[in-house]
């Protein structure tokens, strides 16, 4: 779906305000649209950060919900684009060590049309060798991380929108039709499958499985973030994280959509309408609440928690307690991406293509440099020191932190 352009609307509307005046006066009282996204404000940039290498993979996302996230695994950074251009890199010179092709090439097409879209939607994660990558039309792909080999496909009921999970053999993969199924990583057999209820109306997204303790963690569009066994898919605990509010249908929808992080003897869990919850891991007991919403991942680190609101608002909270330590609210409306530490910095992307770069201290943005206009749609990628981001469009740029 194309994303539509507000800001432009706008100075369109502004010129023709102007033009009127010879006429008419433009009111003096004119409404704030609470939904425009925030001018960036002028800043004292601390430091410049370095660009190492560049390159691109294939389209991206393009204008599309996306979750393709590079990951940096067997000392390579592997990423996707949508339409199926899996590829594997090395790290030092973005030099593509190999790439495959997932799209359909079996369909008979008109001679102008190439293959079909692979439409890769979730993923890569990486374990026991092998790359694996979920797609909207409800494939799952295996692939051998040195080789790019297709190992084993198989198809689950539902859009594959987040990364599967992979823990002591078993993958784990979540689809927007409710199902959690269960395989062997290895070879693609089906293990278990739970078919969970869905509300009519949800989000467009759900959250990423997460695999701790022998249970696998999954927040739900009902708003619960609940444990299955992993050896068996029994359902254990489930806990209300959502908290739905207003008289629409609309203002009712409380998915949980981003992964449940497990830190400890906890799980932390955001709705995107309602609570940041701390879970004890074992109890499923709640051990304390607070008031934010989300539809991205939190970011744990030491005895702090970082997160991005629906608002663009970025937070930082004691993991602990709850208690907030900073606020950044100067990103309303800018589609922030969730955060990412590399050093001393939390690092958040937006949709005009800026990387914005918080003291993780203060909150205040010490930094900011635009990878490209198409926009950052996913959280930077953390290695060491250097962070890897893909934009819309599928350029990619490994960034040196000072």
């Amino acid at each position: 779906m194309p994303i539509f352009d507000k800001k432009k609307l706008n100075k369109k509307l502004a010129v023709l305000c102007l033009m009127a005046l010879g006429v008419t006066a433009c009111s003096t009282t004119e409404e704030i649209d609470e939904s425009e996204p925030a001018e960036l404000i002028e800043m004292t940039q601390q430091f410049e950060a370095t660009v190492l290498w560049e390159t691109s993979i294939g389209d991206g996302a393009d204008e599309y919900f996306s979750r393709i996230t590079p990951i940096v695994a067997y000392d390579k950074l592997y990423t996707s684009s949508r339409a199926g251009n899996v590829a594997a890199l090395d790290l030092e010179t973005g030099k593509v060590t190999w790439s495959v092709d997932l799209r359909d090439n079996t369909k008979e097409r008109g001679f102008f049309e190439g293959p079909e879209s692979a439409l890769i939607s979730g993923g890569p994660i990486a374990g026991i060798n092998k790359i694996f990558l979920g797609s909207e039309n409800g494939k799952v792909f295996a692939l051998d991380a040195e080789s790019g080999n297709l190992e084993w496909q198989a198809k689950v009921t539902g859009e594959v929108l987040a990364a599967p999970a992979i823990d002591s053999g078993v993958l784990a993969v979540n689809t927007a039709s409710g199902v959690l199924k269960a395989f062997n990583a290895s070879d693609g057999e089906e293990l278990w499958k739970i078919e969970q209820d869905t509300p009519s109306l949800t989000l467009r997204g759900i959250s990423a499985p997460a695999i701790a303790a022998g249970g696998v963690f999954v927040g739900t569009p009902d708003g619960n973030l609940t444990v299955y066994i992993m050896n068996n898919g029994q359902q254990g605990w489930s806990v209300a994280v959502g908290e739905p509010t207003g008289s629409t249908e609309f203002e009712r929808v409380i998915d949980v959509d981003s992964s449940p992080v497990i830190f400890g003897d906890r799980v932390y869990s955001i709705s995107s309408r309602g609570n940041l919850a701390a879970i004890d891991l074992r109890s499923g007991q709640v051990v304390w609440k607070r008031q934010y919403s989300s539809h991205t991942d939190l970011l744990i680190s030491a005895n702090n928690i970082f997160l991005t609101d629906t608002k663009g608002h970025v937070y930082a909270l004691d993991r602990l307690t709850g208690t907030e330590k900073w606020s950044q609210l100067t990103l309303t409306n800018r589609n922030v991406t969730g955060p990412t530490e590399v050093g001393e910095y939390i690092v958040v992307g937006d949709f005009e293509g800026y990387l914005h770069w918080l003291n993780s201290e203060t909150g205040e943005i010490v930094s900011r440099q635009q990878v490209d206009s198409s926009g950052i749609h996913v959280k930077p990628t953390v290695n060491g020191d250097v962070i890897f981001t893909q934009a819309r469009n599928g350029d990619l740029q490994a960034i040196k932190a000072p």
